[in-house]
């Protein structure tokens, strides 16, 4: 009893600690920012992100998803840190430099292209804007010509040399694509919970929204996780089919896993990688390289303790406890660290 109410303790006292101790910040939206973006903190040469905008097939479509495409540039660039050279956009009509046509081989060029720049250090983000369909048996995301079906982009996204791979389709019939890529290491987030659901969905305005928001930071440390967006985005959507007296037409996943099976909140061994990656970068508010390595591994230490609680059902209590106090006990000692290093 004695250990397990010194175990409670740490882990409060944690909480309190790396919320006192956050340099990162997200400032609020400017549509002045959005359209030339200018980190305001220093960028991170180890994210990456793909933005990956199809057809509209109408005018209000084209419109809404070109508004989509700019906000998250916007919030990836000026609030999270993200170089723009590091942000690969593809579009119906590419209009900006830079953009490429969001076309099969634009889609395998872009992915293949990457390769020289990703490093087992890296983070890529994929995020899909758009229609999607489902046949039965083939799920594809609507191009510009011939489409890609979940298969050809498992097949590109896996070898990707990344540490990290964050997948977020956010169109209609998406949920096909858990079963596709699934993978130990990616966070796979679909605007649907199956191909059945072909609608067009409103998930990718409320997920965009998440990344500016801090009422999305539900842990309070001034930090917004893959998870935190996923369930602020899961909130809105459902709340905004309640406030126009519509059925829901759309239920967003995700899986972070491993098995291909998506769920709508943390449960069944899912919800580890999610909750600990996060779209900015502690490090990028150090002072220093040596500070920068401290809170390397406090991020480190704090996917640690998450990772444990999802074993803590095969393992016995006593050894359970055990373990979680070193990690604990070692994560005190970082935060100390970097309280001393800030002063």
């Amino acid at each position: 009893m004695m250990r397990y109410l010194i175990l409670m303790g740490l882990l409060m006292c944690m909480g309190a600690i790396v919320r006192a101790q956050t340099t990162s910040a997200i400032i609020p939206s400017d549509q002045s920012a959005i359209r030339n973006p200018q980190p305001v903190i220093p960028s991170d040469p180890n994210k990456f992100a793909v933005i990956i905008s199809g057809v509209s097939g109408e005018e209000a479509y084209a419109k809404q998803f070109a508004e989509w495409v700019s906000e998250l540039r916007g919030a990836l660039t000026n609030r999270l840190g993200f170089a723009q050279n590091n942000i690969k956009i593809l579009t119906e009509k590419p209009i900006a430099s830079g953009t490429t046509r969001a076309t099969a081989e634009g889609v395998r060029q872009t992915l293949q292209t990457l390769h020289s720049s990703l490093s087992p250090e890296s983070t890529i983000f994929i995020f899909f804007i758009g229609h999607g369909t489902f046949d039965g048996t083939q799920a594809k995301f609507n191009l510009v010509g011939p489409d890609l079906s979940a298969a050809a982009y498992a097949s590109l996204i896996k070898s990707l040399p990344a540490r990290r791979i964050v997948v977020v389709n956010m169109a209609s019939a998406s949920g096909e694509f858990i079963k596709a890529l699934a993978n130990q290491k990616h966070v796979v987030i679909t605007a649907t919970r199956s191909g059945q659901e072909q609608n067009a969905t409103r998930f990718a305005e409320h997920f965009i929204k998440a990344l500016s928001n801090m009422e999305a930071d539900t842990d309070q440390n001034k930090r917004i996780s893959v998870l935190e967006a996923f369930d602020y985005a899961t909130k809105l959507t459902a709340e905004w089919y309640a406030g126009a007296g519509r059925l829901a037409t759309e239920h967003a996943v995700f899986d972070d896993n491993g098995d291909g099976v998506g769920h709508q909140k943390v449960e069944a061994g899912d919800g580890v990688l999610a909750k600990t990656t996060y779209f900015d970068s502690p490090e990028q508010g150090a002072r220093n390289a040596a500070q920068a390595a401290l809170m390397t591994e406090r991020t480190r230490l704090e996917a640690a303790v998450e990772e444990l609680k999802t074993r803590k059902e095969g393992m016995k209590p006593d050894e359970y406890d055990v373990a979680l106090e070193k990690v604990l006990v070692e994560l005190a000692k970082i935060s100390r660290s970097i309280r001393t290093s800030q002063k």
